[in-house]
């Protein structure tokens, strides 16, 4: 289910501003002016009302953004290009290993599956699975610091591969089938291969691994970052945009155990399960694109809203400039308000004592009332607190920092 997303790879929703040309010129003084301090009292009834414009950091792809720009008869490609502009076309074809991290447990659980095995990493030997009346499920599991392998019927049994009592190394299980992991929670379905691997030289304990191809991780990637109902173009942007992100992820973590998660931290990935139709079809209609940055998998940050304008990335192509896709009727959260009461900021920082005032100190100067907030005071009859626009908008909540109380 799609979600506004407030971080890393975080989906952010929001309208582009539409400014006349008068509205245009007068923002070169509210630009001019960032650096003065914007001072907002409280008002008398104890809350102020913010009025703020996108959802998420703003850096790359708006997502509703690409929706807008599909709508009006972009192709995903065009819509690519106006996001990270300076990037180019490449192709990829590789694994890349998931972090699983609803599977708290030292333990990798599957379902019986049609041609499972188990492979031995430390001997390379691969040993296919008997068949065996009752069995519920196979499992990885610790003994010591060493795997041992083990099947399920009214009680847990110990097998043992090639005679072996233990895997020389880490174990990894696939099958002709997705392998449905059991985890604390519940169950979910993965394609690939299942790794249990060591967080660290002889530990006892193991992660959860899915080592799968990046357009069949794309597939369950999907459906949880952008309704998959949303124009094919859209779909398609998104497709792209994700496999890039991993390709990057994977990149910049070669040698750990696991190149990128499954959550917000990362991008949401839900497996076999949260696969669709027209997710799978934007895929296939992509399949192996990615975008590239001087002959490197491109940073291809987004988010579900620019609110109007795109702020200014880690990287040459997340530019700060106008979105003028952002704004659609489609779009919720291109602009909204929220209450915030003064005993609220006073009980989350009870330093300042009585808060008298904000007071906005620097903006990045993009857009209506100077942009996102970049510096904000909290005045007090005891003490001052100065946060960054990020933590302001963490602790309380917001749908982004482009916002004026």
């Amino acid at each position: 289910m799609f979600r506004p997303r407030s971080g890393a790879v975080l989906v952010v929703l929001a309208v582009a501003l539409t400014l006349s040309p008068g509205a245009a010129a007068g923002l070169s003084s509210v630009t001019s002016a960032v650096g003065s301090p914007q001072t907002y009292p409280v008002p008398a009834g104890g809350t102020f009302t913010l009025h703020g414009h996108g959802f998420g950091h703003g850096h790359g792809m708006s997502q509703y953004g690409a929706y807008g720009a599909a709508r009006r008869g972009s192709s995903y490609r065009d819509i690519l290009g106006f996001y990270y502009p300076g990037t180019s076309w490449g192709g990829v074809r590789r694994w890349v290993r998931v972090l699983v991290t609803a599977d708290t447990s030292p333990d990798l659980v599957v379902s019986p599956a049609a041609g499972l095995q188990v492979r031995d990493l430390g001997s390379g030997m691969l040993y296919r699975l008997p068949v065996i009346a009752g069995v519920r499920r196979w499992r990885l599991n610790v003994d010591g610091n060493r795997t041992v392998l083990g099947y399920l019927t009214t009680r847990w049994h110990r097998y043992r591969p090639g005679g072996r009592a233990a895997l020389v190394g880490e174990g990894l299980l696939n099958a002709d089938t997705p392998l449905r992991l059991w985890t604390p929670s519940g169950s979910r379905a993965y394609r690939g291969v299942l790794l249990a691997a060591a967080p660290s030289p002889g530990s006892s304990d193991r992660h959860t691994v899915n080592v799968v191809t990046l357009d069949d991780y794309v597939r369950g990637v999907i459906p949880s970052e952008m309704p998959v109902s949303w124009s094919i173009e859209a779909v398609k942007a998104q497709a792209v945009a994700a496999r890039t992100y991993a390709t990057w992820s994977r990149d910049q973590n070669l040698d750990r155990h696991w190149h990128i998660c499954d959550t917000t931290a990362c991008q949401v990935y839900g497996g076999v399960d949260a696969e669709q139709p027209r997710g799978d079809a934007a895929v296939t209609a992509t399949a192996r694109q990615i975008l590239t940055y001087g002959g490197a998998a491109a940073f291809t940050q987004f988010s579900a809203s620019s609110g109007g304008w795109l702020s200014a990335g880690s990287r040459p192509y997340l530019v700060a400039k106008r979105d003028p896709y952002d704004d659609h009727a489609a779009n919720p959260v291109h602009d909204w308000t929220l209450p915030l009461t003064a005993s609220r900021i006073e009980r989350a920082y009870p330093r300042v004592g009585r808060l008298q005032r904000l007071q906005v100190t620097r903006r990045d100067g993009n857009g209506q009332r100077g942009g996102r907030v970049l510096e904000i005071v909290l005045d007090g009859r005891r003490a001052n607190v100065t946060l960054s626009g990020d933590a302001f908008r963490s602790a309380f909540g917001l749908r982004s920092t482009w916002f004026t109380p």
